[in-house]
């Protein structure tokens, strides 16, 4: 850390729930009427930045985090699409850092990317932080993720990334990807799912897995104050129990992004309802889908 600069006091506080009435981005009736930029981004707080992909770009839309702490900031997720030219993700990453540089001068942030999970539309644009000075992209794969965090050894600990002073809490959280992570930062009372807990399609690889995930994150809230569960996509109309099509690129009626910890224990509740024999079911804010 600069000492001759006052740290933020990431941890001297609870976290206050900040209102989450954002207009996302959802794409247009066709892609000659597209209008939206590349990237929608949010700012939630001086300190946090929620982005999203353009639905032009790719139908998965999903939904990225760029959190910044007193010496580092962490990228969670590098969406679905691989080429800078269309989806430049760099770019606006690099801008939100000269942003906060200006805002608060310092020699320069170190950049740490991390994921969710693997699957294509969380990894796609690692490839245009491969050459960019002061950064490590960690691989989302389940023995690269699990080293890092230190899975492998123990996949029921907790996790801590230290973005000087902002501590994320991680958690290995498999069923919907066997390397799915979920991060919790104390500064905003996030609870990041990835793909676990969206409102959408919860697609299951392994059911036994995920309800375990499930249990976790209700103990693991209890014991920490969470302000919004966030996912990484919306994938549900506004009319319960209802979702957009696979591949839809237009999408005007969604719900909110933010979930809460109730969700939580309606998918607990919907998964004991489904019982031993997995099955897809519907239910208002999301359709639960066995793939394993």
């Amino acid at each position: 850390m600069d000492p001759g600069r006052t740290p933020i006091d990431f941890a001297g506080r609870v976290p206050r729930s900040r209102g989450l009435d954002v207009r996302w981005i959802h794409g247009s009736p066709s892609a000659k009427h597209n209008t939206d930029p590349d990237i929608q981004v949010h700012a939630y707080d001086e300190h946090t930045f929620i982005l999203r992909q353009n639905m032009a770009i790719h139908y998965e839309a999903p939904f990225l985090f760029l959190l910044f702490g007193n010496d580092r900031a962490v990228l969670l997720d590098t969406g679905a699409t691989a080429s800078a030219e269309f989806f430049p993700l760099r770019r606006v990453v690099d801008e939100l850092v000269e942003g906060r540089l200006t805002r608060n001068p310092r020699p320069g942030y170190h950049l740490l990317v991390l994921h969710t999970h693997a699957h294509g539309d969380h990894v796609a644009g690692d490839g245009q932080f491969a050459d960019r000075p002061d950064t490590t992209v960690v691989g989302a794969d389940l023995a690269t993720a699990w080293k890092y965090f230190g899975f492998d050894a123990d996949p029921t600990s907790v996790a801590r990334v230290d973005l000087g002073g902002r501590v994320l809490e991680c958690l290995a959280t498999p069923g919907h990807h066997e390397a799915a992570v979920t991060f919790y930062d104390p500064w905003t009372g996030f609870l990041l799912t990835g793909d676990t807990v969206y409102p959408g399609r919860l697609y299951v690889q392994d059911w036994s897995a995920y309800a375990r995930t499930i249990d976790r994150l209700i103990e693991f809230s209890e014991r920490r104050p969470v302000t919004h569960v966030l996912g990484c996509h919306i994938e549900m109309t506004t009319e319960p129990g209802v979702d957009y099509p696979v591949r839809t690129t237009y999408q005007p009626d969604e719900p909110p992004l933010q979930m809460t910890t109730g969700h939580l224990h309606e998918i607990r509740a919907a998964l004991d309802e489904i019982g031993a024999r997995p099955e897809r079911r519907a239910f208002p804010l999301f359709v639960i889908r066995p793939t394993g």
